[in-house]
């Protein structure tokens, strides 16, 4: 089982009012880690096909601890999950290698032209199952 692991910026504008990472910066952060995955990982390794077609159908996050603009965030993802269509990614973020926030996101391939889900393909999967961890 691999990780794909990547460190996030954090921006002043990413801070609210009690000078804590906003909530609702958590999903952006997921996704700066996801998009790094899927898009430009996944490019390197032939697969280009999530870049045409893939949503988020379900995203849940759990936080344990704040998160300040000063500390270094890393955020590690894996994959739960591989369906017929969708999968799903678990991810931990660590603030100074504390765990700060736990998350899960079900992604769904689809066909852009019909908006409608397509089946997960072998290179898909492969890719894919490189980051697996049941």
């Amino acid at each position: 089982m691999a990780r794909f692991t990547t460190e996030v910026a954090l921006r002043w504008s990413d801070m609210d009012k009690f000078g804590h990472l906003n909530n609702a910066v958590y999903g952006t952060l997921f996704e700066e880690a996801r998009v790094a995955s899927m898009f430009s990982e996944a490019r390197e390794a032939g697969v280009e096909s999530f870049e045409k077609g893939v949503v988020v159908a379900r995203h849940e996050t759990d936080f344990l601890l704040p998160v300040l603009h000063e500390q270094t965030v890393r955020i590690e993802l894996w994959v739960e999950r591989i369906g017929n269509s969708s999968f799903t990614f678990a991810y931990e973020l660590f603030a100074d290698d504390k765990l700060a926030a736990k998350a899960r996101t079900v992604m769904v391939l689809i066909d852009a032209a019909t908006a409608s889900p397509k089946r997960i393909g072998e290179r898909e999967k492969e890719f894919l199952e490189r980051w697996i961890e049941e």
